[in-house]
C-alpha cells in the first residue's frame, strides 16, 4: 500500500492539509495607523498596537470552516491510501477531496476579502505560506489520482491479456 508512489503523494496531501492548521494564511498591515488584520485556519484577528507597543485584538471572527474542511481532507487522503484494493472508489475519495481543498481554498479567500474590509484600502493584503501550500495539495492529489488510473489501466489491459 504505502509502496506506491500514489499513497505517498496522499500521505503528503494528508500532511500538508494538517500543517495549514497551524501555519498563517493571510495578513495586512498598516504601518500608519499600527493596525494588523491577520487569518489562520481558526480566526481573523483585527488587532493594533498599543502604548507598550504589543498586539491588542480589537475584534475576532471565527474562520472554523477553513480547519473544518482542512481535517476532513485530510481525513479523506488518509482513507483514500488504505482503500488501494478497489481503484474506482479511490478515484472518487481523491475526486471529493480536490472538491474539499478547493473549498478550503475559497474560504480563504472570502475571509481574506472579509479581512481585507476592515483595515485602510490602500494597503495590499498578502497571502501567506498557507495559502499557498493548499494549491501544492491539490497538485500532489492530482499526482496521486494520475497513477490511480495509470494503475487501473494497467490492470484493465492485463485482464484483457487473459
Amino acid at each position: 500500500m504505502l509502496q506506491r508512489i500514489q499513497s505517498v503523494f496522499l500521505l503528503v496531501v494528508a500532511i500538508i492539509m494538517v500543517s495549514i492548521l497551524f501555519l498563517p494564511m493571510w495578513n495586512k498591515v498598516d504601518v500608519n495607523a499600527q493596525e494588523v488584520v491577520e487569518l489562520n485556519a481558526f480566526e481573523l484577528v483585527y488587532s493594533s498596537f498599543d502604548e507598550a507597543g504589543e498586539f491588542t485584538p480589537m475584534a475576532t471572527v471565527d474562520t472554523y470552516w477553513i480547519s473544518v474542511l482542512a481535517i476532513l481532507a485530510a481525513a479523506v487522503a488518509l482513507i483514500s491510501i488504505f482503500t488501494y484494493k478497489n481503484r474506482l472508489r479511490q478515484m472518487q475519495l481523491n475526486t471529493l477531496n480536490s472538491l474539499l481543498m478547493a473549498g478550503c481554498l475559497g474560504f480563504v479567500y472570502y475571509y481574506s476579502t472579509k479581512g481585507d474590509q476592515m483595515l485602510n484600502p490602500d494597503t495590499v493584503g498578502n497571502f501567506q505560506i498557507g495559502f499557498y501550500i493548499i494549491a501544492v495539495g491539490l497538485l500532489f492529489n492530482s499526482l496521486g489520482n494520475r497513477y490511480i488510473r495509470k494503475d487501473e489501466k494497467l490492470v484493465r489491459s492485463a485482464d484483457r491479456i487473459r
